[in-house]
């Protein structure tokens, strides 16, 4: 009887995979249809428009380039947060201290997305240069993750709560945090994190997409304390 069901179950899953090739091939079939019937303007006009795209998008990215994006940089003071912040419309700004340890952990993963996620500008803060804008942020956990989107802070990172309660996350969970506030561009699944070597103790804390959890700086605005 239950070799009966397994068998009934492989045809089925057979069936799916077959019909899912199918569609597949048929939607390729119908593209290359399109383009062979098309006229040589239509072609051509096809041709501008992907090269304007390409165009575009090229600009963007030189664009981004000269504001200081693709790399991760300290800034020296509080007083350089606010052009920065201005200056670009997602910005992750890392509020750190030179004796804490755990912020070395996250200067190596935002090194590596700040040239990964070029539309958005990765800065560093040390905090002992910045009391005024520590204080009126209400940061209190070392390290936190300033998230802010069109001038205005949006979320937190507050310590690794996020990021499994463990100091050996890898960069696609960091990567995956950031995307729920759409602070990035993210690709993959918002609805749970990346895959990680679980060791016992590591879990995540529920984040929803766009969280908000503090205000813009230039109102009384609050991260969480661990």
């Amino acid at each position: 009887m239950a070799s009966q069901s397994m068998e009934i179950m492989a045809k089925a899953l057979e069936h799916q995979v077959l019909q899912s090739a199918r569609m597949v091939e048929e939607k390729l079939d119908a593209e290359l249809g399109k383009l062979e019937r098309m006229d040589d303007d239509e072609m051509e006009k096809l041709k501008e428009r992907r090269l304007e795209a390409l165009k575009k998008s090229q600009k963007q990215k030189q664009e981004w380039l000269s504001k200081g994006h693709g790399e991760y940089k300290e800034i020296a003071s509080e007083k350089d947060f606010f052009p920065e912040v201005k200056e670009s419309n997602r910005v992750v700004c890392h509020f750190y201290r030179d004796s804490t340890f755990r912020c070395k952990i996250l200067d190596k993963h935002l090194g590596i997305l700040a040239k990964k996620h070029l539309e958005t500008k990765f800065i560093k803060l040390n905090v002992d240069k910045a009391p005024f804008l520590t204080e009126r942020l209400r940061i209190k956990v070392i390290p936190t993750l300033a998230l802010v989107r069109d001038g205005k802070t949006k979320d937190y990172v507050v310590g690794f709560t996020d990021l499994g309660n463990t100091d050996e996350f890898p960069t696609e969970v960091l990567e995956w945090r950031l995307g729920c506030s759409d602070i990035i561009n993210y690709s993959g699944n918002l609805m749970e994190p990346p895959t990680l070597t679980q060791k016992t103790g590591t879990k995540f804390s529920k984040v929803e997409k766009k969280t908000i959890r503090g205000r813009g700086y230039d109102s009384d605005s609050g991260s969480e304390d661990d």
